[in-house]
């Protein structure tokens, strides 16, 4: 509930505790289950001293069964891939998380990148693909994100990482501001395009974060069908992209 508060929803299907099943999860709700389990592995020897180098590059979400009220889940995580890209390392943190039967309930291939950062030896892993298309995309709405959004989304989603939040560390990082989570920016534009849908036919979300976002601001949602997919862009008021290769994938 927490969580969709922190994004803003008001469909009461995300806060009716007397709901037959309970509470609906956000779908992007798996990523306050998943960070805790992040951080041992971001913390091991090679990786903890480049934390602050860190950047959420890409992101692609399966949804087995939509997550529900009651559920005890647990997460193991482990390094998929090491892929040496110009900005930097590309590392993907794979976490799979199952129920109390052991059936799997989601899958995130989580990428991020080390800025600056240089892999030693080859690539390894299967890299991580977020696919393109040429699909012509169309206005499908806006985002109006508050000068305070990161403090809430931080407090809510349970996701803390200082550029999110302090300003002289988000500086001391090379960036000109505290900036918007990118899983809070993919999770407002999954919002958006949800309208009319319902969130619990969700079975994937892919994308790839393409630019920061500071707040305030104001974004635009662009999107477009192919085949049961649902293909999305969000961007700047100018234009600029800060999610490409937006693809949510939905059971029939």
């Amino acid at each position: 509930m927490a969580y969709s508060a922190g994004l803003g929803e008001t469909d009461p299907r995300y806060f009716d505790t007397a709901a037959p099943g309970g509470v609906m999860a956000h779908p992007l709700f798996p990523v306050c289950y998943e960070w805790p389990v992040s951080r041992p592995i971001r913390q091991i020897p090679p990786l903890a001293p480049v934390f602050p180098r860190l950047v959420h590059a890409e992101h692609d979400l399966v949804l087995h069964r939509p997550v529900r009220q009651g559920d005890r889940l647990t997460t193991t995580a482990h390094i998929a891939s090491v892929e040496s890209r110009k900005p930097g390392a590309f590392v993907v943190f794979r976490f799979a998380t199952t129920d109390a039967q052991g059936e799997p309930v989601s899958t995130t291939d989580f990428g991020v990148l080390y800025r600056g950062v240089a892999v030693e030896g080859p690539d390894r892993g299967e890299p991580m693909k977020i696919p393109a298309s040429d699909q012509p995309l169309r206005p499908a709405g806006s985002i109006e994100v508050a000068a305070n959004a990161a403090h809430v989304y931080t407090e809510c989603a349970r996701i803390w990482n200082p550029i999110h939040t302090d300003i002289a560390h988000a500086r001391a990082a090379g960036l000109p501001g505290i900036i918007l989570h990118g899983t809070a920016t993919l999770a407002l534009s999954v919002s958006r395009l949800l309208e009319g849908i319902d969130p619990r036919r969700v079975r994937r979300v892919r994308c790839r974060f393409s630019g920061m976002v500071l707040m305030p601001s104001r974004l635009e949602v662009f999107a477009g069908p192919e085949g049961r997919d649902l293909l999305f862009e969000t961007r700047k008021t100018g234009g600029e992209a800060v999610i490409s290769r937006g693809r949510i994938g939905l059971d029939g």
